[in-house]
């Protein structure tokens, strides 16, 4: 049993505290914080449970982080804070002597770039420190990861080619809304495409290359080629992987509005200047969007994540194999008072506290989730809430997609 501080109080945040709560056995403790006491308040109010207790804190300050974490001595930092607070907080971590765990890659407040570079240097300080850090430990990142090292132990003795592929086959009835931070999730699809083949990293235009993907239960719905951040450590990790990609499915009427947003400026992330005050336009459309953590309650249908692999198997013959998970809108609602996409990166970063809490992945040092056993961890996700299926010999249908 561990007391574990979650830093975030949004719809990722919510969930992560919800699920540790259902897990008594290993969360003894459970302390929520963020900018914003009275968000952490209504979560601990809405789970009712006696082992929670809620603070407040700057994450853009290490100080007041050090100062958090001495107060309350957690075991573990679940940092579900927005990823340009990464690197203050795993400072506060390493000067407080307490292991760490996020979702999603550091990036720059002033620059949409993603690389793990930044984190991937802390490795030697936590090594030196005894302490583990686990990094990107939601669905995509995470579980991507994970469903990953687990084709790559239980089925392939050589996998070539990797496409991650994310469906939301939601309807929130809203004319134009973001499933999580907007500012992070406009950021993300507006930036060019990049996707690594033979060694190489191509780039291309933003949501250039796009095509029909089934996806089960469900079916075709346009997927489109992005930059995701756990394409560059897989490709790292498991080095036989000749072509590694990332898809997600965007509705018509979505890329309208996102079109008329980049073509009015308001996706800029720059300062400008408003009857004498400076504002960042995407800062400003953040404050007038629907809040994400609000979509649940009206939302349908289900999301459909998984990976797609190619290679050959334990016995050098090809192999065709589909790892996926469906998420049902209402079910998360339900559990949770948040829509699936926060439900699915929630869960597994409760699952990863639990791996490290229960002694199954500690390992001083900053690791990717792919670099640890991936069965403990897949043994856990359908007692939480998400059960993954497997389609094995196949057609992926990416290799159509050029």
């Amino acid at each position: 049993m561990a007391k574990v501080l979650i830093i975030g109080a949004g719809g990722v945040g919510t969930v992560v505290a919800h699920k540790c709560a259902q897990n008594p056995q290993v969360f003894s403790e459970i302390v929520i914080a963020s900018r914003t006491k009275s968000k952490c308040d209504a979560v601990a109010r809405a789970i009712n449970s006696p082992n929670i207790s809620t603070d407040q804190v700057d994450a853009d300050h290490v100080d007041q982080l050090v100062e958090l974490i001495n107060r309350h001595k957690p075991q573990l930092v679940i940092n579900v804070a927005l990823p340009y607070q990464d690197l203050t907080i795993m400072e506060a971590c390493l000067q407080t002597k307490v292991s760490y765990l996020d979702t999603a890659n550091y990036e720059p407040k002033d620059e949409a770039h993603f690389e793990y570079s930044w984190q991937w240097a802390y490795h030697e300080r936590f090594k030196e420190a005894g302490l583990t850090a686990i990094l990107g430990c939601g669905f995509d990142p995470g579980v991507s990861g994970v469903f990953t090292a687990y084709a790559a132990k239980h089925y392939f003795n050589e996998m070539q080619t990797l496409d991650i592929v994310d469906c939301n086959a939601g309807d929130h009835g809203k004319a134009f809304a973001t499933n999580f931070n907007p500012e992070i999730n406009i950021r993300e699809i507006t930036q060019n495409g990049r996707y690594y083949l033979n060694g190489e990293w191509v780039t291309t235009k933003p949501l250039e290359i796009h095509a029909p993907l089934t996806y089960p239960r469900i079916g075709a719905r346009d997927s489109y080629l992005l930059y995701h951040e756990e394409l560059e450590s897989i490709v790292k990790n498991f080095p036989s992987i000749k072509r590694a990609r990332f898809w997600m499915t965007f509705g018509q009427e979505y890329l309208t509005h996102l079109r008329v947003i980049q073509n009015i400026g308001m996706a800029r992330i720059d300062e400008v200047d408003y009857n004498g005050t400076k504002i960042v336009p995407l800062q400003f459309l953040k404050a007038v969007l629907p809040n994400p953590q609000d979509l649940g309650e009206n939302y349908k249908g289900e999301t459909s994540i998984g990976c797609r692999i190619s290679g050959l198997d334990k016995n050098n013959r090809p192999l065709n194999y589909y790892i996926f998970n469906n998420c049902s809108h209402e079910a998360a609602y339900k559990e949770t008072g948040m829509q699936a996409v926060s439900y699915t990166t929630g869960v597994p970063a409760m699952i990863g506290a639990m791996m490290f809490l229960e002694g199954k992945w500690q390992r001083p040092g900053v690791w990717n989730v792919e670099q640890f056993d991936p069965d403990p961890f897949m043994a856990q996700l359908p007692l939480q809430g998400l059960p993954w299926e497997e389609i094995i010999g196949q057609d992926l249908e990416v290799d159509k997609i050029k």
